[in-house]
């Protein structure tokens, strides 16, 4: 019996101990096959996060600048040209490109001995003309003293012709005396008669004398005007420009020999396109007179100056498109006629807009505003302006939002974004905690209770703070970056 009691004590421990062994194998199975689960499940996908660079929006009122390109060009100028033919004989130390003189400065001197020799030639012929007049001037008093005559005798031979008329009537005198009397008188007449040809003729000389001193004068002061011309002087003050030849150069007539420059008389002509010349005249009915700002960049260091446009192209040149406007320059120091420089115009004023990088406006009129819950949302502008690198939009309801000031390929509407730089991250960031609405809070909190892998204490703790009306906008953007949605 106590062979039989033992063995049944030790069968006891032996099933004991193998039901023992038993569970703990299970145990162990159970603990393999749960990590292996876990190290089998995959991981929740997080939602790709782009960082992005942000502008606010500030509706104000701007003066547009329009930008054009034009060459300087003189207002005043002068070309210096050789009235004849003849030898340069002097000329000024300042007769060269770039030399500066003064009004009334001798330029140069040509030859003057054939244009002297025809100045007294034509003086001669002057005088000889003047003789000449003064000739057929005394002809004529002298031809109208013989008319005088002529008809005083006349008179007298029609007084002898009545006499001897009488005495005929009355018997006293003969027939052929009264005949005689009457071829008397008739040869008379006959005498005045050639008495006023030849005055007639003598005032003929006189108007034929009166026009050759005219002509000879002309003459004579053309001569005196070339002479004069020899002479090249300068008719206001200027830079010398195109100068060519030298002492002793024989030049030909109407040859130029310079261009004389006035430097503080410049303008600028540039061509602006149809669409902004009629934005500029609209509302006006004509060019206004407006002013310019002239750019002129040497190596890195610009010339500027200022104008006023004073007048537009009559017509468009063959070829051509748009509008050439010109810029009276005042104070032009440095720039020369011929100089390529930038033209900045400012155009009528626009109310309610504002100025943003180009790169936020997209190929389809858009820009991308960042939304309160950091995603992106398109909406359409109205571009007014290109001015540079940025854009001028009209700003209605955009005003104080947020948008993407540098676009990309993978930018679009509904895609979440995390603001680069921080002063627009703080304006879309807003204050530190956030009002949730009721789906919102209940997405999250679906999210925390179904997350396995987070501690019971985190869990318990962030349940805690969904429960408030606000919640931190950290958290909030925590939990949403791991939801994957």
């Amino acid at each position: 019996m106590r062979f039989l009691r033992r063995s049944l004590i030790g069968l006891f421990l032996t099933c004991a101990t193998l039901a023992l062994l038993a569970g703990a194998g299970y145990k162990i199975y159970s603990a393999f096959e749960a990590r292996r689960a876990a190290e089998a499940t995959p991981p929740q996908a997080r939602e790709r996060q782009f960082a992005v660079n942000v502008t606010e929006v500030t509706p104000t009122r701007l003066v547009p600048e329009l930008t054009s390109y034009g060459q300087v060009a003189a207002r005043r100028s002068l070309e210096l040209r050789a009235p004849a033919s003849g030898r340069i004989v002097d000329l000024t130390e300042g007769f060269e490109d770039g030399g500066a003189v003064r009004a009334g400065d001798v330029i140069l001197r040509i030859d003057p001995t054939e244009a002297d020799a025809a100045l007294r030639v034509a003086e001669a012929d002057l005088l000889e003309a003047q003789a000449e007049l003064r000739d057929a001037e005394r002809a004529r008093e002298i031809a109208a003293d013989d008319l005088t005559a002529a008809r005083a005798q006349l008179d007298l031979r029609k007084a002898a012709l009545d006499r001897q008329q009488n005495l005929f009537d009355r018997g006293v005198g003969s027939a052929s005396s009264v005949e005689d009397a009457a071829l008397a008188h008739a040869a008379a007449g006959q005498s005045v008669l050639s008495k006023r040809q030849a005055l007639a003729n003598a005032e003929t000389a006189v108007d034929s004398g009166k026009t050759a001193v005219l002509r000879a004068g002309i003459d004579r002061d053309e001569a005196e005007r070339t002479l004069s011309d020899m002479t090249v002087s300068a008719a206001f003050d200027g830079v010398l420009s195109d100068v060519s030849g030298a002492l002793g150069t024989l030049l030909s007539n109407n040859e130029q020999v310079a261009v004389l420059i006035d430097p503080s008389e410049l303008e600028v002509a540039f061509r602006i396109s149809t669409e902004q010349y009629a934005r500029l005249v609209l509302d006006r009915g004509a060019l206004p007179r407006m002013q310019v700002r002239v750019t002129l960049d040497v190596a890195g260091l610009d010339l500027t100056a200022t104008g006023e446009v004073v007048r537009e192209s009559a017509a468009v040149e063959a070829g051509q498109s748009g509008r050439t406007l010109y810029a009276r320059l005042d104070g032009a120091t440095g720039f020369r006629p011929g100089d390529f420089v930038t033209v900045r115009l400012e155009e009528p004023p626009l109310s309610g807009v504002a100025l943003v990088p180009a790169t936020a406006l997209g190929a389809n009129g858009t820009v991308l505003v960042v939304t309160e819950m950091s995603r992106l949302e398109e909406v359409p502008v109205e571009l007014l302006r290109r001015q540079g690198d940025d854009v001028i939009i009209r700003a209605s309801g955009l005003a104080g939002r947020q948008i993407v000031s540098e676009r990309s390929p993978l930018l679009g509407a509904g895609i979440r974004v995390k603001v680069n730089n921080l002063s627009a991250a703080a304006a879309t960031d807003g204050p530190s905690t956030v009002a949730l609405s009721a789906e919102r809070r209940a997405a999250l909190l679906e999210f925390v209770n179904t997350n396995n892998r987070m501690p019971e204490e985190a869990r318990a703790r962030i349940r805690e703070q969904l429960a408030a009306d606000e919640v931190p906008a950290d958290l909030v953007e925590r939990l949403e970056s791991r939801m994957g949605s």
